[in-house]
């Protein structure tokens, strides 16, 4: 795919929370969500930014709409509590609603993309979400909205959350759910933009979930995912065992793991119909 399409990546972790990624050797939000894109579209121009940094400069005017797309990552954030460094994101959501640029996002964006449009989110009552979003179900209008084209109905995706979508705002779709979750993905209209957002993480590799595990071993382990530190780091290290021999059955069976997370054309297939299906489109009608 090359189409010379030009993507805003934010990066909406706090700088706080990119240095914990980064020491922990995980790659920061920014840094998956350029490498994804990058696989996707050959000679892509891919402009990574941090919302939530004060010094900051959040695109306006013709430098916005300059973009083809733009992609959210998740994010250290809590999005109800309005601090400047949410509220500023949430502006800047609206503005390229009205700017009619084509968003797409993971997590937090499927957050800023509901409140932005008038909806709201909370602390999640099961608690944390992590690892895998397991039977992510397509709703009726999933199954037959174009971000789901060529995807199964039923499937597995990567996820680390807290917070979840209470009230979807008018003009909202709400395209999968799962048991945990009932916001799986959303898309949202508003001020005559569109937003396809997931609550899941296309984004992560194996290799890149190991590592984000890795970062967050004492905080799982006292939400009772491992029964101490050395059992979280051996969950790690299977995973990394994986990465390394990806055609070994016995380990993604022990796991519970397969093509729906570990092939990189399965897992992305969203987010390569946000640019077949939106991106491209709305760049052609704007010619």
């Amino acid at each position: 795919m090359s189409n010379n399409l030009k993507f805003l990546v934010l990066d909406s972790y706090a700088r706080a929370g990119r240095e914990d990624l980064e020491a922990g050797g995980a790659s920061t939000a920014g840094k998956l969500y350029e490498r994804m894109l990058g696989n996707l579209v050959k000679d892509a121009q891919i402009d990574v930014i941090y919302p939530a940094d004060a010094d900051c400069v959040l695109p306006s005017g013709t430098g916005l709409t300059d973009y083809d797309g733009i992609a959210w990552t998740g994010s250290s954030l809590t999005i109800y509590h309005e601090t400047d460094e949410v509220k500023r994101q949430i502006e800047f959501a609206k503005s390229a609603f009205a700017a009619g640029v084509p968003s797409f996002g993971s997590c937090w964006a499927a957050q800023i993309a509901v409140v932005a449009a008038g909806g709201t989110c909370a602390l999640h009552p099961k608690g944390r979400e992590m690892f895998l979003a397991r039977k992510i179900s397509l709703t009726p209008e999933g199954r037959g909205h174009p971000m789901y084209r060529d995807k199964k109905s039923v499937f597995d995706g990567w996820i680390s959350h807290d917070d979840e979508i209470t009230h979807l705002p008018p003009g909202a779709v709400l395209l999968a759910s799962n048991d945990f979750t009932r916001v799986q993905s959303v898309a949202v209209n508003y001020l005559g933009g569109t937003f396809w957002a997931l609550q899941y993480h296309p984004e992560y590799s194996i290799l890149e979930m190991a590592r984000l595990i890795k970062c967050r071993k004492a905080k799982l382990t006292s939400l009772g995912f491992f029964a101490d530190m050395d059992v979280a780091q051996q969950f790690v290290d299977r995973l990394e065992a994986l990465y390394a021999n990806p055609t070994s059955k016995d380990m993604a069976f022990q796991l519970g793991i397969d093509d729906d997370v570990l092939n990189d054309e399965v897992r992305c297939m969203e987010v390569k119909n946000w640019i077949e299906q939106l991106v491209i489109p709305t760049r052609q009608a704007k010619m």
